[in-house]
C-alpha cells in the first residue's frame, strides 16, 4: 500500500514538473539569492501531499518548502517536490522529484523520478533498487585516480578547512573528472545506477539525500558521513561510492593526499 501511494506521489509531483517546465511562473529567494523557490515547486508539493494525506492523513511528513507536518505515526515522508530548482527554473532538464518514506527513524523505501528524461529510480530496503523497473547496480572501479565523480556547493559557501573547493581543487589538479549537476539526488541515483563512481557533499538537508541513499546502498554501493560514520540524512555531508573507492574518497575529504 505504501509503495503504490509513493508511485502515486510521485507521478503527481512530476506531472507539475511537466505542466510547469520552461513556461512562465513565479520565482522568489529563499535564505540567498540564488536559493530559489519557484511556483512549480509549490504545486508539486501541494499534489504530492494529496496523494499522501488523502490515504494516510496520521503519516508524518517532511517537505522542504512546508516544512515538518508533526503526526504521531511510525511512517515519516520526505519530500523534495524539485530537487534541482535552479535547473528547472532555467529550463535546464536535470531535475526530479524525490521522495523518502522513513519507518521508526529507518528509510524504508525511496523513488526519484525525471520525467524529462523518463527515469524513475526506486528502491526498498532489502529488495534492490531499481531504474524503470530494471536492476540497477553501481560500478566495479577499484581506484580513485580513474574515477568519475560528481559532487555540489552549498547556497553559502562553507568557509572552512578542508571545505568544497579545498576537496575540488585536490581532485582536479590529479585530473579526476568532477561533476557539477545541481541535483543531489539525481547525483545519488546516478552513482546507484554506475554512471558516477562516488558523490560527495558537504551541506545537504534531508529531503535531499533521504530516497537516493537508500538507492545507492540498495544498488550495492556504501553511504557514510564526511568522517566515515553511518550515514543520517539529518546532518548535512555525504559520501556516497560504490564501495571500492570510498575509503579512497573519504582518506581526501577527511584531509589527506591522493
Amino acid at each position: 500500500m505504501i509503495k503504490d501511494t509513493l508511485m502515486q506521489a510521485i507521478e503527481a509531483g512530476a506531472k507539475e514538473l511537466t505542466r510547469y517546465f520552461n513556461g512562465s511562473f513565479t520565482i522568489t529567494s529563499k535564505a540567498t539569492i540564488n536559493d530559489l523557490v519557484t511556483e512549480a515547486d509549490h504545486a508539486s508539493e501541494k499534489a504530492i501531499f494529496k496523494v499522501i494525506q488523502d490515504q494516510f492523513p496520521d503519516h508524518f511528513i517532511l517537505s522542504e518548502e512546508t516544512g515538518a507536518i508533526p503526526q504521531a505515526s511510525a511512517i515519516k515522508w520526505i519530500i523534495d517536490p524539485i530537487d534541482g530548482t535552479i535547473n528547472f527554473a532555467n529550463g535546464i532538464p536535470i531535475c526530479c522529484v524525490s521522495i523518502g518514506v522513513e519507518e521508526n527513524g529507518v528509510m524504508i523505501m525511496g523513488a526519484v523520478y525525471n520525467p524529462f528524461m523518463n527515469e524513475l529510480f526506486f528502491a526498498e530496503r532489502g529488495k534492490g533498487a531499481t531504474l524503470n523497473g530494471k536492476k540497477i547496480a553501481v560500478s566495479d572501479k577499484d581506484d580513485l585516480l580513474r574515477s568519475c565523480l560528481v559532487t555540489g556547493f552549498p547556497y553559502q559557501y562553507l568557509d572552512t578547512e578542508n571545505g568544497p573547493l579545498q576537496i575540488f581543487e585536490k581532485l582536479i589538479r590529479k585530473a579526476i573528472p568532477v561533476r557539477r549537476l545541481g541535483s543531489a539526488a539525481l547525483d545519488l541515483c546516478w552513482t546507484a545506477a554506475g554512471r558516477f563512481d562516488g558523490f560527495y557533499e558537504h551541506k545537504l538537508q534531508a529531503w535531499d539525500s533521504a530516497a537516493g541513499f537508500l538507492i545507492v546502498e540498495e544498488a550495492g554501493g556504501k553511504v557514510t558521513d564526511l568522517k566515515g560514520d553511518a550515514y543520517n540524512p539529518y546532518q548535512p555531508g555525504i559520501i556516497a561510492t560504490n564501495g571500492k573507492i570510498h575509503d579512497q574518497l573519504l582518506a581526501l575529504v577527511k584531509g589527506g593526499n591522493i
